[in-house]
């Protein structure tokens, strides 16, 4: 079957690309495309450089993932929606729990930058569950940075940084939506969301409403009575204004609220903590900021001001009902509650200067300092399992954005952090330099440095089940940072004709680390399995990103990405004691691409069609289940995940609204793993592939125009 996916991808690729015309046109004709096909490049982005630029015009490669796009792939949150773009994995760890993490660039989760609104609140606890807490319809767009280039924004920006831009209203209006998913004939998952746009006549004014529900049922995919999909009841809530006092200033507020209920393990109406194995979540999350902008020296100058926070209290059981009745007693009289906490503040400001003859050439100059203060208190008396770790870090960056001569521009910069559990500052250079050619190839160099502190990242907060225990992560007294050195080169292609706009682009990068953590299994204690994170050794990630997109005349839309990369530790790592070593990364496939294709037959219809391609990755596997009573190391199979999509509109024009109705298939061939451990004394952590059994969904939506 994954034979046959592959062959479909690659037909579908060639097929896009074997219907072009020559692209002999005139110059004329490319005029004509900018102005009807070519929003996409002329978008302006942030994340880049922080400060606006077009996305041709930036030395950095912004990937941008909008909210139209998200819709046509009927993702229901940010971790669905970001595995459709090139270089980024989605993966699942636990089996019981479901958490995710995103690999950028062939690293885990704790090198990627998320940002909300440009502010770095995504905690080391909300990174748990984070990616899948924030709802699509909050999101207006997500803008994506690769590798080091995005140094900075700060420690844990080393793998890339993923901004997440929340909706502002353009105009009043409101979008009422509903769909029901049917995952794999078994399980019912149901989702209500809903927009409301207000702005004033003088449109000085304006907030955005969201609003998010979704409650789904346990999937037990091998018939065991354990889950392998959780019961989820998740409830988000918020609003993004603005406000202009003058035409030079604007303030942005955005505040919003996030609920969830997470149960996995066995299925039972018994309490958690009397079910045979279960991970229980109570999370109740706060997120804020503002932004204050104002312009001056005929908008050649800007001052801005912010501050951000995010607090998230969470309530937690992981536990195994104990087989002995002396165990039993002491579990059922004590279970094994937990308590997690985290509060992060953040503040700053930043000038920008514009020099019209820096040289005869212009120059952007930035400069900023920041404070950001995360406090995690994560603990299970029961278990003796106490994390309390308070972070500060001081940061000052200053940078030059300079087109220095015809067709050149060079971004340089430097940040400056003081991280309190570090006894030194940390110097973080990066240098981009971008040629355009013609006006529709740019060729692109970056260099940049970055670090990670010493501290407790997201998945060091997660307590799995292993080996008829539970298994946690322990920090080595002797843990300090990591450094990294990354490089990219990249050349980018766009090519228009009267009705066809297509292009490409291949990077490669490069990202070496010094004093890497690693996580190596230390033994057992009374209550299972054992890891420690320590600085082990030199690693280095390698590979090429291709880009593949067409545009037929606003009817098809192709976008692509494939990923060929290789991940290496300087010496092998004994990841399970006892087995061969390996040097390469756990979990981190050496191919991984996605295509997704848009087709409008008519002004009233949408297809999609998209796939995901995980390749082959190495993955431990703790035995004790009922199934794989022996520990091993496992190399996973290869995964083509196909979903699509069908939507019809009717133009109520009388009523001024629209009325949609759609449905679709995810995940068609149900390429799902098939060697889930059975019982209470599974490995959770050995799970792989897509996230989702094959799901059939049908809604219906009513927006204003």
């Amino acid at each position: 079957m994954t034979t046959i996916s592959n062959i479909l991808f690659y037909l579908l690729v060639l097929g896009i690309f074997a219907l072009f015309p020559s692209f002999s046109i005139a110059q004329d004709h490319l005029l004509v495309m900018d102005s009807i096909l070519s929003e996409e490049l002329s978008e302006v982005v942030v994340t880049g450089s922080k400060t606006f630029k077009r996305k041709t015009e930036s030395s950095i490669i912004v990937n941008v993932l909008d909210s139209k796009t998200l819709d046509k792939l009927q993702v229901c949150n940010l971790s669905e929606g970001l595995k459709f773009q090139p270089g980024l994995r989605i993966e699942t760890d636990c089996q019981t729990c479901n958490y995710t993490q995103l690999r950028m660039n062939g690293l885990t989760g704790s090198y990627s930058q998320i940002l909300i609104n440009g502010r770095p609140i995504f905690s080391p606890l909300m990174g748990l569950y984070g990616l899948e807490q924030l709802p699509a319809n909050m999101i207006d767009r997500i803008e994506i940075v690769r590798g080091g280039g995005s140094s900075l924004y700060g420690s844990s920006a080393i793998g890339g940084t993923v901004n997440v831009i929340t909706k502002l209203p353009t105009k009043n209006s409101y979008e009422i939506n509903s769909f029901y998913q049917n995952i794999n004939g078994q399980t019912s998952d149901f989702h209500f969301n809903a927009n409301i746009n207000v702005i004033s006549k003088l449109k000085n004014t304006g907030t955005s409403f969201f609003i998010n529900k979704r409650n789904r049922e346990f999937y037990d995919a091998n018939h065991d009575n354990f889950s392998e999909l959780p019961k989820l009841n998740n409830t988000a809530l918020g609003l993004n204004s603005f406000y202009k006092p003058k035409e030079n200033q604007k303030l942005e507020i955005a505040l919003s609220y996030l609920y969830e209920y997470r149960l996995g393990g066995e299925i039972t109406d018994k309490p958690a903590f009397q079910s045979q194995q279960a991970e229980e979540r109570y999370h109740n999350i706060w997120m804020g900021s503002a932004d204050y902008q104002v312009n001056f020296n005929n908008y050649k100058s800007s001052l801005i001001l912010y501050a951000a926070f995010q607090n998230t209290q969470r309530k937690h059981y992981t536990g195994i009902l104990p087989d002995s009745l002396a165990a039993l007693q002491e579990h059922i009289e004590n279970p094994p509650y937990g308590n997690s906490r985290s509060t992060t503040i953040q503040g700053g400001m930043q000038v920008n200067h514009e020099l019209n003859n820096f040289l005869k050439h212009r120059n952007v100059l930035s400069f900023g300092t920041e404070f950001i203060s995360d406090q995690v208190i994560d603990e299970i008396a029961s278990y003796h399992y106490s994390i309390n770790q308070g972070t500060r870090n001081w940061g000052s960056f200053v940078q030059s954005d300079w087109d220095f001569a015809k067709n050149f521009n060079l971004l340089s910069g430097l940040r400056m952090d003081k991280h309190n559990l570090l006894n030194k500052l940390i110097f973080s250079p990066r240098l981009a330099l971008l040629y355009t050619l013609k006006k529709n190839t740019q060729f692109r160099f970056s260099y940049g440095t970055g670090f990670r502190a010493p501290q407790a990242f997201d998945t060091d907060l997660h307590i799995a089940f292993a080996g008829g225990g539970i298994s946690r992560v322990q920090l080595s007294p002797e843990l300090r940072e990591e450094r990294s050195q990354s490089i990219s080169t990249s050349i980018n292609f766009d090519k228009a004709s009267k009705k066809w706009i297509a292009g490409f682009t291949v990077e490669g990068f490069y990202t070496k680390l010094k004093n890497s953590f690693v996580l190596k299994h230390i033994g057992q204690d009374a209550f299972g399995e054992v890891f420690e994170k320590s600085n082990d050794q030199d690693a280095i990630v390698g590979g090429l990103t291709v880009e593949l997109r067409a545009n037929y005349n606003k009817k098809m839309q192709l976008e692509s990405g494939f990923t060929i990369q290789k991940t290496s530790y300087k010496n092998p790592v004994e990841y399970i004691q006892g087995t061969e070593p390996s040097s390469r990364f756990l979990r981190s496939p050496n191919a991984y691409g996605f295509a997704n294709l848009n087709f409008n037959p008519t002004k009233n219809c949408t297809l999609n069609l998209n796939y995901v391609f995980t390749g082959k990755m190495q993955i431990a596997h703790f035995g004790g289940a009922e199934n794989f009573p022996l520990d091993k190391m496992v190399e996973s199979s290869r995964f083509s995940d196909w979903s699509s999509k069908i939507a019809y509109t009717f133009h109520l024009l009388k009523l001024n609204h629209d009325l949609e109705l759609y449905g679709g298939i995810k995940n068609i061939l149900n390429a799902y793993q098939n060697d889930f451990d059975t019982g209470k004394n599974r490995d959770s952590n050995y799970v792989y592939g897509p996230s989702t059994p094959r799901t059939y969904y049908l809604g219906i939506k009513l927006k204003s125009l």
